[in-house]
Protein backbone atom coordinates (compact mmCIF):
# COMPACT_ATOMS: atom_id res chain seq x y z
CA UNK A 1 0.00 0.00 0.00
CA UNK A 2 1.70 3.33 -1.01
CA UNK A 3 2.67 5.41 1.85
CA UNK A 4 2.07 2.86 4.29
CA UNK A 5 5.66 2.29 6.56
CA UNK A 6 7.22 -0.65 7.32
CA UNK A 7 6.36 -2.65 10.41
CA UNK A 8 7.67 -5.49 12.17
CA UNK A 9 6.61 -7.86 14.46
CA UNK A 10 8.05 -9.96 17.43
CA UNK A 11 6.24 -12.01 19.66
CA UNK A 12 7.88 -13.03 23.10
CA UNK A 13 6.06 -16.39 24.89
CA UNK A 14 6.41 -15.44 28.76
CA UNK A 15 5.15 -17.00 31.96
CA UNK A 16 3.64 -20.75 32.99
CA UNK A 17 0.58 -19.46 31.11
CA UNK A 18 2.53 -18.93 28.01
CA UNK A 19 1.24 -15.71 26.74
CA UNK A 20 2.54 -14.02 23.16
CA UNK A 21 3.73 -10.66 24.71
CA UNK A 22 4.11 -8.59 21.09
CA UNK A 23 6.74 -5.99 20.24
CA UNK A 24 5.67 -4.27 17.15
CA UNK A 25 7.90 -1.43 15.84
CA UNK A 26 8.69 0.24 12.61
CA UNK A 27 11.13 1.90 10.25
CA UNK A 28 12.35 4.49 12.31
CA UNK A 29 12.93 2.27 15.58
CA UNK A 30 9.73 3.00 17.43
CA UNK A 31 7.95 0.76 19.34
CA UNK A 32 5.14 -0.51 20.81
CA UNK A 33 4.76 -3.37 23.83
CA UNK A 34 1.28 -4.99 23.73
CA UNK A 35 0.55 -7.00 26.45
CA UNK A 36 4.44 -7.55 28.63
CA UNK A 37 3.05 -10.99 30.32
CA UNK A 38 6.74 -11.81 31.98
CA UNK A 39 6.20 -13.33 35.27
CA UNK A 40 10.23 -12.60 36.44
CA UNK A 41 13.12 -9.97 35.78
CA UNK A 42 14.73 -12.59 33.25
CA UNK A 43 12.06 -12.06 31.16
CA UNK A 44 11.56 -8.67 31.71
CA UNK A 45 15.58 -8.16 30.78
CA UNK A 46 14.58 -10.36 27.76
CA UNK A 47 12.38 -8.07 26.57
CA UNK A 48 14.71 -4.94 26.87
CA UNK A 49 17.73 -7.10 25.71
CA UNK A 50 15.77 -7.03 22.74
CA UNK A 51 14.83 -3.86 22.38
CA UNK A 52 18.32 -2.24 23.14
CA UNK A 53 19.94 -4.80 20.74
CA UNK A 54 17.85 -3.88 17.77
CA UNK A 55 17.76 -0.04 19.01
CA UNK A 56 14.31 0.13 19.36
CA UNK A 57 12.54 3.25 21.24
CA UNK A 58 9.51 2.18 23.71
CA UNK A 59 6.75 4.61 23.11
CA UNK A 60 3.55 2.89 24.65
CA UNK A 61 2.27 0.37 26.72
CA UNK A 62 -1.05 -1.42 25.07
CA UNK A 63 -2.99 -3.89 27.24
CA UNK A 64 -6.06 -6.39 25.46
CA UNK A 65 -7.04 -6.82 28.54
CA UNK A 66 -5.51 -6.66 32.42
CA UNK A 67 -5.46 -10.91 33.10
CA UNK A 68 -2.53 -10.89 35.15
CA UNK A 69 -0.71 -13.48 32.85
CA UNK A 70 -0.33 -10.18 30.74
CA UNK A 71 0.29 -7.47 32.68
CA UNK A 72 3.01 -9.22 35.04
CA UNK A 73 6.43 -7.10 32.87
CA UNK A 74 4.18 -3.53 33.23
CA UNK A 75 5.49 -1.78 36.07
CA UNK A 76 9.11 -2.55 35.36
CA UNK A 77 8.80 -1.21 32.10
CA UNK A 78 6.90 1.65 32.95
CA UNK A 79 9.66 2.41 35.36
CA UNK A 80 12.33 1.84 32.78
CA UNK A 81 10.84 3.50 29.79
CA UNK A 82 8.43 5.92 31.40
CA UNK A 83 6.03 5.42 28.83
CA UNK A 84 2.01 5.28 28.71
CA UNK A 85 0.09 2.28 29.53
CA UNK A 86 -3.17 2.32 27.47
CA UNK A 87 -5.81 0.15 28.83
CA UNK A 88 -9.67 0.25 28.77
CA UNK A 89 -10.87 1.98 31.82
CA UNK A 90 -13.27 -1.48 32.41
CA UNK A 91 -10.49 -3.17 32.82
CA UNK A 92 -10.08 -2.08 36.55
CA UNK A 93 -12.70 -4.88 37.42
CA UNK A 94 -10.48 -6.77 36.22
CA UNK A 95 -7.78 -6.11 38.60
CA UNK A 96 -9.60 -6.38 40.94
CA UNK A 97 -9.61 -9.84 41.24
CA UNK A 98 -6.32 -10.65 39.58
CA UNK A 99 -5.37 -11.74 43.57
CA UNK A 100 -8.06 -14.31 43.84
CA UNK A 101 -7.47 -15.61 39.83
CA UNK A 102 -4.05 -15.94 40.08
CA UNK A 103 -4.43 -18.16 43.10
CA UNK A 104 -6.42 -20.12 41.45
CA UNK A 105 -3.15 -21.02 39.34
CA UNK A 106 -1.03 -21.15 42.39
CA UNK A 107 0.39 -18.17 40.91
CA UNK A 108 1.08 -14.88 42.51
CA UNK A 109 -0.76 -11.71 41.12
CA UNK A 110 1.63 -9.23 39.29
CA UNK A 111 2.47 -5.68 40.92
CA UNK A 112 0.71 -2.63 39.30
CA UNK A 113 0.73 -0.45 42.13
CA UNK A 114 1.24 3.54 41.33
CA UNK A 115 0.76 2.47 37.51
CA UNK A 116 -1.16 4.76 35.79
CA UNK A 117 -3.13 4.32 32.52
CA UNK A 118 -4.56 6.13 29.38
CA UNK A 119 -7.82 5.38 29.32
CA UNK A 120 -9.08 3.96 25.75
CA UNK A 121 -12.28 3.37 23.87
CA UNK A 122 -13.89 1.50 20.78
CA UNK A 123 -12.85 3.38 17.76
CA UNK A 124 -9.99 4.98 19.06
CA UNK A 125 -6.94 5.40 17.05
CA UNK A 126 -3.20 4.91 18.38
CA UNK A 127 -0.63 6.39 15.78
CA UNK A 128 2.74 5.93 18.24
CA UNK A 129 3.79 4.03 14.87
CA UNK A 130 2.91 6.22 12.34
CA UNK A 131 -0.13 3.95 11.02
CA UNK A 132 -2.54 3.94 12.98
CA UNK A 133 -3.78 0.84 15.21
CA UNK A 134 -7.93 1.10 15.95
CA UNK A 135 -9.27 0.30 19.24
CA UNK A 136 -11.90 -2.84 18.66
CA UNK A 137 -14.08 -3.23 21.90
CA UNK A 138 -14.48 -6.90 22.49
CA UNK A 139 -15.96 -7.65 26.24
CA UNK A 140 -16.82 -11.10 27.30
CA UNK A 141 -13.69 -12.56 28.31
CA UNK A 142 -13.08 -9.83 30.54
CA UNK A 143 -15.26 -6.52 30.71
CA UNK A 144 -13.40 -4.17 29.07
CA UNK A 145 -11.15 -6.52 26.33
CA UNK A 146 -10.07 -4.50 23.33
CA UNK A 147 -8.38 -5.98 20.29
CA UNK A 148 -6.02 -4.16 18.12
CA UNK A 149 -6.83 -3.90 13.98
CA UNK A 150 -4.06 -2.46 11.48
CA UNK A 151 -5.85 -2.01 8.40
CA UNK A 152 -2.33 -0.73 6.38
CA UNK A 153 -0.68 -4.53 7.10
CA UNK A 154 -4.09 -6.15 7.82
CA UNK A 155 -3.51 -7.27 11.68
CA UNK A 156 -5.33 -7.48 14.51
CA UNK A 157 -3.78 -8.40 17.69
CA UNK A 158 -6.32 -10.11 19.57
CA UNK A 159 -5.48 -11.07 22.65
CA UNK A 160 -8.04 -13.66 24.52
CA UNK A 161 -11.03 -12.56 22.58
CA UNK A 162 -10.09 -14.74 19.65
CA UNK A 163 -7.67 -17.64 19.12
CA UNK A 164 -6.67 -20.20 16.63
CA UNK A 165 -9.60 -22.52 16.69
CA UNK A 166 -10.88 -20.79 19.74
CA UNK A 167 -12.48 -18.06 21.92
CA UNK A 168 -11.34 -16.79 25.14
CA UNK A 169 -12.72 -18.53 28.39
CA UNK A 170 -15.61 -16.70 29.66
CA UNK A 171 -16.19 -18.54 33.15
CA UNK A 172 -14.51 -15.72 35.43
CA UNK A 173 -16.58 -13.53 37.54
CA UNK A 174 -16.13 -10.27 34.86
CA UNK A 175 -16.65 -12.96 31.43
CA UNK A 176 -19.75 -12.85 29.54
CA UNK A 177 -20.25 -15.48 26.83
CA UNK A 178 -22.99 -13.72 24.96
CA UNK A 179 -20.85 -10.48 25.05
CA UNK A 180 -17.66 -12.65 23.56
CA UNK A 181 -19.89 -14.19 20.65
CA UNK A 182 -21.37 -10.94 19.91
CA UNK A 183 -18.69 -8.87 19.75
CA UNK A 184 -16.41 -11.60 17.95
CA UNK A 185 -19.12 -12.08 15.15
CA UNK A 186 -19.86 -8.29 14.76
CA UNK A 187 -16.99 -6.81 15.01
CA UNK A 188 -14.06 -9.11 14.05
CA UNK A 189 -15.32 -11.81 11.63
CA UNK A 190 -16.37 -8.90 8.90
CA UNK A 191 -12.88 -7.70 8.56
CA UNK A 192 -10.88 -8.67 5.54
CA UNK A 193 -10.08 -12.29 4.89
CA UNK A 194 -6.45 -11.92 5.13
CA UNK A 195 -5.94 -9.95 7.89
CA UNK A 196 -3.43 -12.24 10.06
CA UNK A 197 -5.18 -12.75 14.05
CA UNK A 198 -2.28 -12.44 16.40
CA UNK A 199 -3.65 -14.18 19.70
CA UNK A 200 -2.83 -13.70 23.27
CA UNK A 201 -1.82 -17.60 23.29
CA UNK A 202 -1.23 -19.80 21.36
CA UNK A 203 -0.37 -19.84 17.45
CA UNK A 204 -0.67 -16.73 14.54
CA UNK A 205 -4.17 -17.54 12.41
CA UNK A 206 -6.45 -15.38 10.06
CA UNK A 207 -9.93 -14.13 9.65
CA UNK A 208 -10.68 -16.33 6.38
CA UNK A 209 -9.05 -19.40 9.12
CA UNK A 210 -11.62 -18.57 11.46
CA UNK A 211 -14.32 -17.80 9.34
CA UNK A 212 -14.31 -21.24 8.02
CA UNK A 213 -12.69 -23.93 11.19
CA UNK A 214 -13.64 -22.33 14.27
CA UNK A 215 -15.97 -24.61 16.40
CA UNK A 216 -17.47 -21.59 17.76
CA UNK A 217 -18.12 -19.53 15.18
CA UNK A 218 -20.23 -22.67 13.24
CA UNK A 219 -22.97 -19.52 11.50
CA UNK A 220 -19.45 -18.16 10.07
CA UNK A 221 -17.87 -21.36 8.81
CA UNK A 222 -17.22 -21.26 5.11
CA UNK A 223 -14.44 -21.85 2.95
CA UNK A 224 -12.31 -18.85 2.22
CA UNK A 225 -9.21 -18.05 0.11
CA UNK A 226 -6.35 -16.59 2.71
CA UNK A 227 -3.60 -16.47 0.33
CA UNK A 228 -3.70 -12.27 -0.32
CA UNK A 229 -0.20 -10.86 0.40
CA UNK A 230 0.34 -8.04 2.07
CA UNK A 231 3.26 -6.15 1.87
CA UNK A 232 5.69 -3.92 4.32
CA UNK A 233 4.99 -6.72 7.52
CA UNK A 234 7.66 -8.84 8.32
CA UNK A 235 7.34 -11.07 11.45
CA UNK A 236 10.75 -11.82 13.62
CA UNK A 237 10.88 -15.52 14.75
Amino acid sequence: MEGTRQLNIKVFVFNYLQENCYLLWNEAGDCVIVDPGCQDDGEVRELEGYVASNGLHPKEIWLTHAHFDHIGGVKALVKDYAVPVRMNASEKSTLAINRSLAAAFGLPSPDMDGVGTVAIADGDSLDALGDPFFVIATPGHTEGGVCYYDPAHKVLLSGDTLFAGSIGRTDSPVGDYDKLITGIMESLMGLPSDVDVLPGHGRRSSIAEERSCNPFLQPFNEPEDSSADVEGIEFHL
